[in-house]
Protein backbone atom coordinates (compact mmCIF):
# COMPACT_ATOMS: atom_id res chain seq x y z
CA UNK A 1 0.00 0.00 0.00
CA UNK A 2 1.86 3.05 -1.27
CA UNK A 3 0.59 6.45 -0.30
CA UNK A 4 -0.49 8.60 -3.25
CA UNK A 5 -3.35 10.61 -1.74
CA UNK A 6 -5.70 7.64 -2.05
CA UNK A 7 -5.25 6.15 1.42
CA UNK A 8 -8.45 6.49 3.45
CA UNK A 9 -9.27 6.19 7.13
CA UNK A 10 -12.56 4.36 7.66
CA UNK A 11 -14.18 4.63 11.10
CA UNK A 12 -16.68 1.88 11.89
CA UNK A 13 -19.37 2.36 14.55
CA UNK A 14 -21.47 -0.77 15.24
CA UNK A 15 -25.22 -0.23 15.35
CA UNK A 16 -25.65 -3.43 17.39
CA UNK A 17 -23.55 -6.18 18.91
CA UNK A 18 -21.03 -7.84 16.56
CA UNK A 19 -20.48 -11.53 15.93
CA UNK A 20 -17.06 -12.89 14.96
CA UNK A 21 -16.07 -16.54 14.96
CA UNK A 22 -13.42 -18.86 13.62
CA UNK A 23 -13.78 -22.40 12.30
CA UNK A 24 -13.81 -24.13 15.68
CA UNK A 25 -17.05 -25.83 16.77
CA UNK A 26 -19.95 -23.98 18.39
CA UNK A 27 -21.53 -26.88 20.25
CA UNK A 28 -22.46 -27.33 23.88
CA UNK A 29 -20.16 -25.21 26.01
CA UNK A 30 -17.86 -24.28 23.11
CA UNK A 31 -18.45 -20.65 22.04
CA UNK A 32 -16.37 -20.85 18.85
CA UNK A 33 -14.32 -17.84 20.02
CA UNK A 34 -17.01 -15.54 18.68
CA UNK A 35 -16.26 -12.36 20.63
CA UNK A 36 -12.58 -11.78 19.99
CA UNK A 37 -11.40 -8.55 18.39
CA UNK A 38 -12.02 -9.00 14.62
CA UNK A 39 -9.16 -10.29 12.50
CA UNK A 40 -7.91 -8.07 9.65
CA UNK A 41 -9.36 -10.29 6.91
CA UNK A 42 -12.89 -9.91 8.37
CA UNK A 43 -12.92 -6.16 7.78
CA UNK A 44 -11.29 -6.55 4.37
CA UNK A 45 -14.01 -9.01 3.34
CA UNK A 46 -16.69 -6.63 4.63
CA UNK A 47 -15.38 -3.78 2.44
CA UNK A 48 -15.00 -6.14 -0.51
CA UNK A 49 -18.64 -7.24 -0.15
CA UNK A 50 -19.75 -3.61 0.22
CA UNK A 51 -18.11 -2.76 -3.12
CA UNK A 52 -20.03 -5.61 -4.74
CA UNK A 53 -23.33 -4.48 -3.20
CA UNK A 54 -22.70 -0.91 -4.33
CA UNK A 55 -22.68 -2.09 -7.94
CA UNK A 56 -19.41 -0.37 -8.87
CA UNK A 57 -18.95 -1.14 -12.58
CA UNK A 58 -16.33 -0.75 -15.31
CA UNK A 59 -13.52 -2.06 -13.14
CA UNK A 60 -10.40 -4.03 -13.99
CA UNK A 61 -11.09 -7.79 -13.78
CA UNK A 62 -8.70 -10.35 -12.30
CA UNK A 63 -8.39 -14.11 -12.65
CA UNK A 64 -9.45 -16.57 -9.98
CA UNK A 65 -6.88 -18.84 -8.37
CA UNK A 66 -3.94 -19.14 -6.04
CA UNK A 67 -0.47 -20.69 -5.72
CA UNK A 68 0.26 -20.14 -9.41
CA UNK A 69 -2.93 -21.88 -10.61
CA UNK A 70 -5.29 -19.43 -12.25
CA UNK A 71 -8.34 -19.71 -14.45
CA UNK A 72 -8.48 -18.19 -17.92
CA UNK A 73 -11.60 -16.20 -17.13
CA UNK A 74 -11.22 -12.69 -15.75
CA UNK A 75 -14.26 -12.24 -13.54
CA UNK A 76 -12.89 -11.29 -10.14
CA UNK A 77 -13.46 -7.68 -9.11
CA UNK A 78 -11.74 -5.36 -6.64
CA UNK A 79 -8.43 -7.18 -6.41
CA UNK A 80 -6.75 -3.83 -5.74
CA UNK A 81 -8.33 -3.50 -2.28
CA UNK A 82 -5.73 -3.33 0.50
CA UNK A 83 -6.51 -2.66 4.15
CA UNK A 84 -4.78 -2.31 7.52
CA UNK A 85 -6.61 -2.76 10.80
CA UNK A 86 -8.98 -2.72 12.54
CA UNK A 87 -7.56 -1.00 15.61
CA UNK A 88 -9.58 0.34 18.57
CA UNK A 89 -10.18 4.10 18.51
CA UNK A 90 -11.33 6.18 21.45
CA UNK A 91 -13.48 9.13 20.43
CA UNK A 92 -13.56 12.03 22.91
CA UNK A 93 -16.73 13.53 21.42
CA UNK A 94 -19.42 12.79 18.86
CA UNK A 95 -17.83 14.92 16.13
CA UNK A 96 -15.05 12.40 15.39
CA UNK A 97 -12.35 15.05 15.60
CA UNK A 98 -9.38 13.23 14.07
CA UNK A 99 -6.85 15.29 16.00
CA UNK A 100 -8.31 14.06 19.31
CA UNK A 101 -8.80 10.37 18.47
CA UNK A 102 -6.70 8.02 20.59
CA UNK A 103 -5.45 4.88 18.82
CA UNK A 104 -4.73 1.61 20.59
CA UNK A 105 -2.47 -1.26 19.52
CA UNK A 106 -1.94 -4.80 20.86
CA UNK A 107 0.58 -4.86 23.68
CA UNK A 108 4.05 -6.32 23.09
CA UNK A 109 4.67 -9.63 24.88
CA UNK A 110 7.95 -8.51 26.44
CA UNK A 111 6.23 -6.04 28.76
CA UNK A 112 4.00 -7.72 31.34
CA UNK A 113 3.62 -5.24 34.22
CA UNK A 114 0.08 -4.01 34.85
CA UNK A 115 0.77 -0.28 35.06
CA UNK A 116 4.09 0.06 33.29
CA UNK A 117 5.66 -0.53 29.89
CA UNK A 118 9.03 -1.47 31.33
CA UNK A 119 10.58 -4.39 29.46
CA UNK A 120 10.14 -7.56 31.53
CA UNK A 121 11.59 -10.17 29.14
CA UNK A 122 14.97 -10.26 27.41
CA UNK A 123 17.20 -12.78 25.59
CA UNK A 124 19.46 -14.35 28.21
CA UNK A 125 23.17 -14.88 27.69
CA UNK A 126 24.24 -18.51 27.68
CA UNK A 127 24.86 -21.61 25.58
CA UNK A 128 21.17 -22.45 25.27
CA UNK A 129 21.36 -24.62 22.17
CA UNK A 130 23.33 -27.27 24.07
CA UNK A 131 21.57 -27.04 27.41
CA UNK A 132 17.89 -26.76 26.40
CA UNK A 133 15.33 -27.70 23.74
CA UNK A 134 15.58 -24.29 22.09
CA UNK A 135 14.46 -24.78 18.47
CA UNK A 136 16.68 -24.09 15.51
CA UNK A 137 17.82 -21.51 14.50
CA UNK A 138 17.53 -19.58 17.78
CA UNK A 139 20.60 -18.70 19.84
CA UNK A 140 19.16 -17.23 23.06
CA UNK A 141 16.26 -18.16 25.30
CA UNK A 142 13.94 -15.32 26.35
CA UNK A 143 13.21 -15.14 30.07
CA UNK A 144 11.60 -12.83 32.58
CA UNK A 145 13.97 -10.39 34.29
CA UNK A 146 11.53 -9.36 37.03
CA UNK A 147 10.71 -11.31 40.22
CA UNK A 148 8.13 -14.08 39.72
CA UNK A 149 4.52 -13.32 40.57
CA UNK A 150 1.12 -14.91 40.11
CA UNK A 151 -0.34 -11.63 38.92
CA UNK A 152 -0.71 -11.17 35.18
CA UNK A 153 -1.75 -8.01 33.39
CA UNK A 154 -5.09 -7.88 31.63
CA UNK A 155 -4.31 -4.56 29.99
CA UNK A 156 -3.64 -5.88 26.51
CA UNK A 157 -3.94 -2.58 24.63
CA UNK A 158 -1.60 0.41 24.66
CA UNK A 159 -2.01 3.78 23.00
CA UNK A 160 0.04 4.75 19.98
CA UNK A 161 1.79 7.45 22.02
CA UNK A 162 2.70 4.96 24.74
CA UNK A 163 3.99 2.55 22.11
CA UNK A 164 6.53 5.16 21.09
CA UNK A 165 7.67 5.40 24.71
CA UNK A 166 8.01 1.62 24.85
CA UNK A 167 10.10 1.49 21.65
CA UNK A 168 12.45 4.22 22.86
CA UNK A 169 12.83 2.67 26.36
CA UNK A 170 11.23 5.65 28.13
CA UNK A 171 8.16 3.98 29.67
CA UNK A 172 7.68 6.14 32.75
CA UNK A 173 5.65 9.00 31.25
CA UNK A 174 2.33 7.14 31.04
CA UNK A 175 -1.22 8.45 31.25
CA UNK A 176 -3.74 6.12 32.98
CA UNK A 177 -5.62 5.93 29.67
CA UNK A 178 -2.54 4.65 27.82
CA UNK A 179 -3.16 1.07 29.02
CA UNK A 180 -6.55 -0.59 28.57
CA UNK A 181 -8.08 -4.00 29.18
CA UNK A 182 -10.49 -5.68 26.77
CA UNK A 183 -13.38 -4.91 29.12
CA UNK A 184 -12.66 -1.17 28.87
CA UNK A 185 -13.09 -1.30 25.09
CA UNK A 186 -16.01 -3.70 24.72
CA UNK A 187 -18.43 -5.84 26.69
CA UNK A 188 -19.06 -9.54 26.12
CA UNK A 189 -22.65 -10.70 25.76
CA UNK A 190 -23.62 -14.37 25.58
CA UNK A 191 -26.76 -16.10 24.35
CA UNK A 192 -27.85 -19.73 24.10
CA UNK A 193 -29.23 -20.97 20.78
CA UNK A 194 -30.71 -24.12 19.29
CA UNK A 195 -29.05 -25.71 16.27
CA UNK A 196 -31.04 -25.54 13.01
CA UNK A 197 -30.77 -28.02 10.14
CA UNK A 198 -29.81 -25.81 7.15
CA UNK A 199 -31.42 -28.17 4.61
CA UNK A 200 -34.86 -28.24 6.25
CA UNK A 201 -34.87 -25.13 8.42
CA UNK A 202 -36.11 -27.19 11.35
CA UNK A 203 -34.69 -28.02 14.75
CA UNK A 204 -34.99 -30.87 17.22
CA UNK A 205 -34.91 -33.61 14.58
CA UNK A 206 -32.23 -35.71 12.94
CA UNK A 207 -28.68 -34.39 13.30
CA UNK A 208 -29.81 -31.29 15.19
CA UNK A 209 -31.78 -33.15 17.85
CA UNK A 210 -30.79 -31.98 21.30
CA UNK A 211 -28.05 -29.65 20.00
CA UNK A 212 -27.53 -26.32 21.72
CA UNK A 213 -24.76 -23.77 21.39
CA UNK A 214 -23.39 -20.67 23.09
CA UNK A 215 -22.76 -17.54 21.02
CA UNK A 216 -20.70 -14.61 22.31
CA UNK A 217 -21.25 -11.11 20.96
CA UNK A 218 -19.03 -8.04 21.12
CA UNK A 219 -20.57 -4.73 22.16
CA UNK A 220 -18.21 -1.77 21.81
CA UNK A 221 -18.44 0.85 24.52
CA UNK A 222 -20.05 4.14 23.58
CA UNK A 223 -16.86 6.10 22.89
CA UNK A 224 -14.97 3.38 21.01
CA UNK A 225 -14.84 2.67 17.28
CA UNK A 226 -12.90 0.46 14.88
CA UNK A 227 -10.34 2.24 12.68
CA UNK A 228 -9.24 0.83 9.32
CA UNK A 229 -6.91 2.16 6.64
CA UNK A 230 -8.06 1.25 3.14
CA UNK A 231 -6.88 1.84 -0.40
CA UNK A 232 -8.37 0.58 -3.67
CA UNK A 233 -7.11 2.27 -6.82
CA UNK A 234 -8.55 0.47 -9.84
CA UNK A 235 -6.82 0.66 -13.23
CA UNK A 236 -10.07 1.66 -14.91
CA UNK A 237 -12.48 2.99 -12.27
CA UNK A 238 -10.00 4.96 -10.16
CA UNK A 239 -10.49 5.38 -6.40
CA UNK A 240 -13.03 2.71 -5.39
CA UNK A 241 -13.19 3.80 -1.73
CA UNK A 242 -14.24 7.26 -2.85
CA UNK A 243 -16.79 5.72 -5.23
CA UNK A 244 -18.20 3.57 -2.39
CA UNK A 245 -18.63 6.30 0.21
CA UNK A 246 -19.17 9.42 -1.91
CA UNK A 247 -18.35 11.54 1.15
CA UNK A 248 -21.38 10.14 2.98
CA UNK A 249 -21.68 7.63 5.85
CA UNK A 250 -22.56 4.13 4.68
CA UNK A 251 -24.04 1.04 6.34
CA UNK A 252 -21.71 -1.95 5.98
CA UNK A 253 -22.26 -5.55 7.09
CA UNK A 254 -19.35 -6.66 9.28
CA UNK A 255 -18.84 -10.19 10.60
CA UNK A 256 -21.56 -12.82 10.94
CA UNK A 257 -25.33 -12.66 11.54
CA UNK A 258 -25.66 -9.67 9.16
CA UNK A 259 -24.55 -7.16 11.79
CA UNK A 260 -24.35 -3.55 10.59
CA UNK A 261 -21.78 -0.83 11.18
CA UNK A 262 -22.05 2.81 10.19
CA UNK A 263 -18.87 3.53 8.24
CA UNK A 264 -17.42 6.98 7.66
CA UNK A 265 -14.50 7.62 5.31
CA UNK A 266 -11.99 10.44 5.34
CA UNK A 267 -8.48 11.04 4.04
CA UNK A 268 -5.90 9.28 6.18
CA UNK A 269 -4.07 11.73 8.49
CA UNK A 270 -0.42 12.49 7.87
CA UNK A 271 1.65 11.05 9.36
CA UNK A 272 -0.41 7.94 10.06
CA UNK A 273 -1.35 7.58 13.75
CA UNK A 274 0.49 4.27 14.20
CA UNK A 275 3.71 3.90 16.25
CA UNK A 276 6.89 4.76 14.37
CA UNK A 277 9.64 2.17 14.69
CA UNK A 278 13.35 2.86 15.11
CA UNK A 279 15.02 3.04 11.69
CA UNK A 280 18.20 5.12 11.87
CA UNK A 281 21.73 3.78 12.31
CA UNK A 282 22.22 5.37 15.71
CA UNK A 283 18.99 3.92 17.16
CA UNK A 284 20.19 0.38 17.83
CA UNK A 285 22.19 -0.95 20.78
CA UNK A 286 25.61 -2.48 20.22
CA UNK A 287 25.77 -5.89 21.87
CA UNK A 288 28.78 -7.40 23.72
CA UNK A 289 29.34 -9.57 20.63
CA UNK A 290 29.87 -6.47 18.49
CA UNK A 291 26.56 -7.01 16.69
CA UNK A 292 23.68 -4.51 16.63
CA UNK A 293 20.34 -5.37 18.24
CA UNK A 294 17.06 -5.03 16.30
CA UNK A 295 13.73 -6.03 17.86
CA UNK A 296 10.64 -6.48 15.67
CA UNK A 297 7.15 -6.43 17.26
CA UNK A 298 4.02 -7.46 15.39
CA UNK A 299 1.12 -4.99 15.37
CA UNK A 300 -1.14 -7.37 13.44
CA UNK A 301 -1.16 -11.16 13.00
CA UNK A 302 1.18 -12.83 10.50
CA UNK A 303 0.86 -16.12 8.60
CA UNK A 304 3.97 -18.04 7.54
CA UNK A 305 2.94 -21.33 5.90
CA UNK A 306 5.05 -24.45 5.56
CA UNK A 307 6.75 -24.50 2.15
CA UNK A 308 7.56 -27.85 0.51
CA UNK A 309 10.78 -28.35 -1.43
CA UNK A 310 10.68 -27.77 -5.18
CA UNK A 311 14.04 -28.58 -6.70
CA UNK A 312 13.00 -27.67 -10.25
CA UNK A 313 12.31 -24.09 -9.16
CA UNK A 314 15.12 -23.92 -6.61
CA UNK A 315 12.74 -23.67 -3.64
CA UNK A 316 14.04 -25.02 -0.35
CA UNK A 317 11.70 -26.42 2.31
CA UNK A 318 10.63 -24.18 5.18
CA UNK A 319 8.64 -25.15 8.31
CA UNK A 320 6.77 -21.84 8.59
CA UNK A 321 4.54 -21.58 11.65
CA UNK A 322 6.17 -19.25 14.18
CA UNK A 323 9.28 -18.85 11.98
CA UNK A 324 9.05 -16.20 9.23
CA UNK A 325 9.49 -17.54 5.71
CA UNK A 326 12.11 -14.85 5.10
CA UNK A 327 14.39 -16.35 7.80
CA UNK A 328 16.60 -19.33 6.95
CA UNK A 329 15.41 -22.24 9.15
CA UNK A 330 18.95 -23.64 9.45
CA UNK A 331 21.10 -20.58 10.13
CA UNK A 332 18.59 -17.87 11.09
CA UNK A 333 19.98 -15.58 8.36
CA UNK A 334 17.59 -12.93 7.13
CA UNK A 335 16.75 -13.59 3.48
CA UNK A 336 15.37 -10.12 2.79
CA UNK A 337 17.23 -7.89 0.36
CA UNK A 338 18.89 -4.55 1.06
CA UNK A 339 18.27 -1.61 -1.23
CA UNK A 340 15.26 -0.48 -3.25
CA UNK A 341 12.92 -3.46 -3.61
CA UNK A 342 9.91 -1.42 -4.77
CA UNK A 343 8.66 -2.13 -8.27
CA UNK A 344 9.26 0.88 -10.47
CA UNK A 345 6.51 2.50 -12.54
CA UNK A 346 7.54 1.15 -15.98
CA UNK A 347 9.26 -2.01 -14.72
CA UNK A 348 7.87 -5.36 -15.85
CA UNK A 349 7.17 -7.98 -13.20
CA UNK A 350 9.91 -10.28 -14.52
CA UNK A 351 12.46 -7.45 -14.68
CA UNK A 352 11.54 -6.36 -11.17
CA UNK A 353 11.96 -9.86 -9.75
CA UNK A 354 15.28 -10.31 -11.52
CA UNK A 355 16.57 -6.98 -10.18
CA UNK A 356 15.50 -7.80 -6.59
CA UNK A 357 17.15 -11.24 -6.76
CA UNK A 358 20.40 -9.51 -7.67
CA UNK A 359 20.35 -7.22 -4.63
CA UNK A 360 22.57 -8.11 -1.64
CA UNK A 361 20.97 -9.80 1.39
CA UNK A 362 20.69 -7.95 4.68
CA UNK A 363 23.50 -9.09 7.00
CA UNK A 364 21.48 -10.06 10.05
CA UNK A 365 20.15 -13.20 11.72
CA UNK A 366 17.31 -14.17 14.03
CA UNK A 367 18.63 -15.12 17.48
CA UNK A 368 15.57 -15.21 19.78
CA UNK A 369 11.78 -15.03 19.72
CA UNK A 370 8.90 -14.53 22.14
CA UNK A 371 5.77 -15.92 20.48
CA UNK A 372 2.37 -16.51 22.18
CA UNK A 373 -0.16 -19.19 21.21
CA UNK A 374 -1.36 -19.00 17.60
CA UNK A 375 -4.62 -17.55 16.30
CA UNK A 376 -6.86 -19.75 14.13
CA UNK A 377 -7.67 -18.13 10.77
CA UNK A 378 -10.37 -19.74 8.64
CA UNK A 379 -12.84 -18.74 5.96
CA UNK A 380 -15.36 -19.85 3.36
CA UNK A 381 -14.91 -19.69 -0.41
CA UNK A 382 -17.49 -19.39 -3.15
CA UNK A 383 -17.23 -21.83 -6.09
CA UNK A 384 -14.75 -20.98 -8.87
CA UNK A 385 -13.34 -22.86 -11.85
CA UNK A 386 -9.68 -22.53 -10.90
CA UNK A 387 -9.21 -24.37 -7.62
CA UNK A 388 -12.57 -24.70 -5.83
CA UNK A 389 -15.30 -25.82 -8.28
CA UNK A 390 -17.65 -26.56 -5.37
CA UNK A 391 -16.53 -23.85 -2.96
CA UNK A 392 -16.40 -24.68 0.72
CA UNK A 393 -14.14 -24.14 3.68
CA UNK A 394 -10.77 -22.49 3.08
CA UNK A 395 -7.55 -23.84 4.49
CA UNK A 396 -7.11 -23.32 8.21
CA UNK A 397 -4.03 -21.28 9.12
CA UNK A 398 -2.36 -20.75 12.47
CA UNK A 399 -1.30 -17.11 12.63
CA UNK A 400 1.32 -15.62 14.93
CA UNK A 401 -0.63 -13.14 17.08
CA UNK A 402 0.13 -9.43 17.40
CA UNK A 403 2.53 -8.62 20.22
CA UNK A 404 4.99 -11.37 19.26
CA UNK A 405 8.61 -10.22 19.48
CA UNK A 406 11.52 -11.29 17.25
CA UNK A 407 15.14 -10.48 18.15
CA UNK A 408 17.84 -10.01 15.50
CA UNK A 409 21.60 -9.43 15.48
CA UNK A 410 22.83 -7.25 12.61
CA UNK A 411 26.49 -7.24 11.55
CA UNK A 412 26.74 -3.44 11.49
CA UNK A 413 24.77 -0.29 12.28
CA UNK A 414 24.11 0.08 8.55
CA UNK A 415 22.74 -3.48 8.37
CA UNK A 416 20.52 -2.78 11.40
CA UNK A 417 19.04 0.26 9.64
CA UNK A 418 18.52 -1.80 6.47
CA UNK A 419 16.74 -4.52 8.46
CA UNK A 420 14.52 -1.96 10.20
CA UNK A 421 13.62 -0.41 6.83
CA UNK A 422 12.60 -3.86 5.60
CA UNK A 423 10.52 -4.70 8.71
CA UNK A 424 8.87 -1.44 9.83
CA UNK A 425 5.37 -0.96 8.44
CA UNK A 426 6.50 2.50 7.31
CA UNK A 427 9.87 1.41 5.88
CA UNK A 428 12.49 4.09 6.40
CA UNK A 429 9.94 6.93 6.21
CA UNK A 430 8.51 8.93 9.11
CA UNK A 431 5.13 7.22 8.91
CA UNK A 432 3.58 8.75 5.80
CA UNK A 433 2.78 5.41 4.11
CA UNK A 434 2.18 1.73 4.80
CA UNK A 435 5.06 0.26 2.84
CA UNK A 436 5.78 -3.15 4.36
CA UNK A 437 3.66 -6.18 5.28
CA UNK A 438 5.84 -9.12 6.28
CA UNK A 439 3.17 -11.83 6.31
CA UNK A 440 3.57 -14.42 3.53
CA UNK A 441 -0.22 -14.76 3.27
CA UNK A 442 -3.00 -12.14 3.49
CA UNK A 443 -0.63 -9.17 3.57
CA UNK A 444 -3.07 -7.13 1.46
CA UNK A 445 -5.70 -7.79 4.15
CA UNK A 446 -3.59 -6.21 6.90
CA UNK A 447 -1.47 -9.11 8.15
CA UNK A 448 2.24 -8.70 8.94
CA UNK A 449 2.44 -5.08 10.14
CA UNK A 450 5.24 -4.50 12.64
CA UNK A 451 7.59 -1.95 14.21
CA UNK A 452 11.23 -2.12 15.25
CA UNK A 453 12.90 -1.33 18.53
CA UNK A 454 16.18 -2.41 20.09
CA UNK A 455 17.23 -4.74 22.91
CA UNK A 456 20.13 -5.80 25.12
CA UNK A 457 21.15 -9.31 26.10
CA UNK A 458 20.45 -10.02 29.76
CA UNK A 459 23.50 -11.14 31.75
CA UNK A 460 22.21 -12.07 35.24
CA UNK A 461 25.71 -12.53 36.67
CA UNK A 462 27.01 -9.15 35.45
CA UNK A 463 26.87 -5.69 36.96
CA UNK A 464 24.51 -4.33 34.26
CA UNK A 465 21.54 -6.44 35.42
CA UNK A 466 19.98 -3.47 37.22
CA UNK A 467 19.33 -1.73 33.90
CA UNK A 468 18.79 -4.51 31.37
CA UNK A 469 16.76 -2.54 28.86
CA UNK A 470 19.51 -0.08 27.95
Amino acid sequence: MNHNNTLHLIILQPTDVLFFRDGRPMEGSLPGYTAAWPLPNVINHALHAALHRAGVSKVHLHRHGRSGQYSDDRDRKFGCLATAGPFPLKIPNEKNNLSQIKWYLPRACDTQLSDSLKVTHLPVEGNWRETSSLPSPLKYAVASIVPPTKETTNKKWISSEAYHSYLTNSPDSLDPNDLLADSEIADLESTIGIAIDPSTGTTGHGETEGKFYIANYLRLRENFRMGVFAQAVDKEAGDLIQALFKDEPQSIIVGGHQRLCTAQSTDAPQPLPLPIGLHRKGDFNKLPTGKYAVKWVLLSPAIWPAIPENQSEGIKPHPGGWLPNWVCPDTGSVLLKAGNTDRQKDESRDAWRKRVRGLPAIHARLVAALVPKPIVVTGWALPNDADRPEGGAKSTHLAVPPGAVYYFEADSAEAAAELAAALNWHGDTDGIAIKTRRSTLLGEKGYGLGVCGTWQVYRPDRSDRSNPSH
